[in-house]
C-alpha cells in the first residue's frame, strides 16, 4: 500500500460467524459515509465459482487460480458474479461452509489479499471479516471485534434463513457454527482471532443501535486522538 492510500481511515470489524459484523459494519459505514467491504462475500464467491466449475475445494492450486480471476462487481445491494446476480446464492450454507474451507488455503489468502485492500479508499473505509485487523490492515484506525454467544449466534442465523423460506434446524445449526469457530480458529494462515490492539464487544443482548453508536463512539476518539497528536 502507498503512503496516500494508508492515510485513508479504515475500522476493521472482525468476529466469529454470525455475530452480527455485516449489519453493524454497514451502519457504521453509513453513518460516516465510508466505504464498506464484506470479505466474507469474497472467500464465499471463491466457493460459488469452485462448486459451480466442478473444482474440488482442497484443490489450492485450481481454487487459488479461481480466485484470482474472480470476475465480481459489488453494486447497491447486489453482487454480480459473471455479470449474474448472485446475492442470494452466496449466503447459502453451502457457500458458508465452502468459504470456511477456501479461506485454510493460503493461495487464495494470498489471491484476495491486494483486491481487500483495494477497497481502502477516500473518505474511509469500514471492512468486516475474520483477519481485517490483524492481516488485511493492521494499521486501521479502529479494530473492533465483534461477538455473541454461539447460541445467540445460531438464533440469528435460523431467523435469517426463515425470513428467506430456507428450511433450518437450530440444532444442526448450532453444530456447524462451533465447527466453522474451530476450523477458522485453528487454521495455520490468518486464523480468527482478536488484534492485541482491538476492542471486544460482545452483542450477546445488546441491540443493534447501541452497538453502532459504540463503534462510532470509538473511532471518533480515537480521530480525534490521531488530529491531535498530528498539530
Amino acid at each position: 500500500m502507498n503512503a496516500a492510500s494508508t492515510a485513508v481511515p479504515v475500522i476493521a470489524i472482525d468476529g466469529p460467524s454470525a455475530s452480527g459484523k455485516g449489519t453493524i459494519a454497514q451502519r457504521v459505514a453509513e453513518a460516516l459515509g465510508f466505504h464498506y467491504l464484506d470479505s466474507g462475500a469474497l472467500y464465499r464467491l471463491v466457493a460459488l465459482a469452485a462448486l459451480r466449475s466442478g473444482v474440488a475445494l482442497e484443490d489450492e492450486t485450481a481454487v487459488s487460480d479461481l480466485a484470482k480471476q474472480l470476475d465480481v462487481r459489488f453494486c447497491v445491494g447486489r453482487i454480480l458474479y459473471n455479470n449474474h446476480i448472485v446475492t442470494d446464492d452466496i449466503r447459502s450454507e453451502i457457500c458458508g461452509m465452502g468459504a470456511s474451507r477456501v479461506a485454510l488455503l493460503p493461495g487464495v489468502r494470498q489471491a484476495l489479499l491486494l483486491r481487500q485492500q483495494a477497497f481502502r479508499q477516500a473518505p474511509g473505509l469500514v471492512a468486516e471479516g475474520r483477519d481485517m485487523g490483524t492481516v488485511v490492515f493492521p494499521d486501521a484506525m479502529l479494530k473492533v471485534f465483534l461477538t455473541a454467544s454461539a447460541e445467540v449466534r445460531a438464533e440469528r442465523r435460523y431467523k435469517q434463513l426463515k425470513e428467506k423460506g430456507i428450511d433450518a434446524n437450530m440444532r444442526a445449526l448450532l453444530r456447524e457454527l462451533h465447527e466453522r469457530d474451530q476450523r477458522d480458529s485453528a487454521r495455520s494462515v490468518a486464523p480468527l482471532q482478536m488484534a492485541v490492539d482491538a476492542r471486544e464487544l460482545d452483542s450477546t443482548g445488546i441491540g443493534i443501535d447501541e452497538i453502532v453508536r459504540q463503534v462510532l463512539d470509538w473511532y471518533r476518539q480515537n480521530a480525534a486522538r490521531v488530529a491531535g497528536s498530528e498539530r
